[in-house]
């Protein structure tokens, strides 16, 4: 299996796609990086100005280390910003915090695909994991039944990666709408926001694209040992 054509033949179009994804990402953040914010201020003081509009005094944001690593956790309550997102006056931080600053409204407001990513990410960690090697092993031993259930499990990780696409989409919208409501931003610098936003967004759709991609491989896999066994 390892050396299977039809393999390649599913992953590459996922990782082709990554690719250009993460490079489109990395060009739009380093592109508005450069240009500073009308109102000079940093991505925290975004994300602190978008969560006290909206009541959410007991959000914290703090900084976390690395490069694009922010994120909302909503365990904690807590926004972290890299010191690139939190501690610059940028176009890109703008909207990077304030993308952040909507999964916390979300979070607030009991949406529901943020409630059901949550709920779902044990099945998906374990899914990924175990199930991965149950499939391997139903296909090398020639289980069916357990080649079955590994790719079950397998396909929670692909189902995971489908719920996450409305919830980051939507922290999008809800971060460019808090921006513009808050007049935080220009019309150049909406744009610019945009951009970053958008191009950031493609990761998650290449992430569903490659996890679909894995799974229909191994179902063919799966069918095909099917059809021997009868």
């Amino acid at each position: 299996m390892i050396f299977d054509p039809l393999y390649f033949v599913f992953m590459v179009p996922g990782l082709l796609l990554a690719l250009w994804a993460q490079a489109r990402t990395r060009g739009a953040y380093n592109k508005y990086s450069e240009f500073r914010n009308m109102q000079g201020i940093t991505g925290s003081q975004v994300a602190r100005t978008i969560l006290d509009g909206n009541g959410l005094y007991d959000v914290r944001v703090e900084e976390v280390e690395g490069e694009l690593t922010d994120h909302y956790d909503p365990s904690q309550r807590v926004l972290r910003l890299s010191p690139g997102v939190g501690r610059i006056p940028s176009v890109a931080a703008m909207g990077i915090a304030a993308h952040e600053v909507g999964h916390a409204l979300q979070h607030a407001q009991g949406y529901a695909p943020l409630r059901a990513r949550s709920g779902f990410v044990p099945v998906a960690q374990f899914g990924s994991q175990i199930g991965y090697f149950a499939l391997l092993g139903g296909l090398v031993l020639n289980i069916m039944g357990l080649a079955v259930v590994g790719l079950v499990l397998f396909a929670a990780g692909a189902v995971f990666a489908l719920i996450t696409l409305p919830v980051e989409f939507d922290a999008s919208r809800r971060a460019l709408l808090a921006l513009e409501r808050g007049g935080l931003v220009s019309r150049s610098e909406y744009g610019g926001a945009k951009d970053v936003l958008n191009a950031a967004a493609w990761t998650y759709v290449a992430g569903f694209v490659s996890s679909i991609l894995m799974v229909l491989y191994f179902a063919l896999q799966v069918m095909g040992m099917s059809r021997r066994n009868d």
